[in-house]
């Protein structure tokens, strides 16, 4: 089989719009006609798209109490502050490895390991 003998299937407008109306009854959703009728439901989607019938698309509708949106605004808020104290002790540990390098190097070491050895400070 080459690649070109693949078959390009064009639906007629009337059928396009009457798959939509089958859809619109509710008795079979996208999946279930795409089968009967041997189409992609991503193609039903395109028409649903093309003839604006943003009634027949899928919806989420997300419902949550005061009590969830409280919660949810404070687990966000901890995570900015946990960001921060992340970012703080990161600085800290570079800035502590900058004063150790320095301080190897005026006194006299080959590395900041070696003072480290020297000072019994663990890595």
């Amino acid at each position: 089989m080459y690649k070109n003998d693949k078959v390009i299937r064009r639906y007629s407008e009337p059928f396009k719009l009457k798959i939509l109306d089958e859809i619109t009854t509710g008795k079979l959703n996208k999946n279930q006609l795409g089968k009967l009728y041997g189409i992609a439901p991503t193609t039903i989607n395109e028409w649903i798209r093309k003839y604006n019938r943003k009634d027949l698309m899928n919806t989420r509708v997300k419902v949550e109490t005061k009590d969830e949106i409280t919660r949810i605004k404070e687990l966000q808020k901890e995570i900015e502050q946990l960001k921060k104290l992340l970012l703080k002790k990161d600085l800290d540990a570079m800035v502590l490895d900058s004063y150790l390098e320095v301080a190897a190097e005026d006194l006299g070491y080959k590395s900041v390991a070696e003072l480290k050895k020297k000072l019994s400070i663990k890595p």
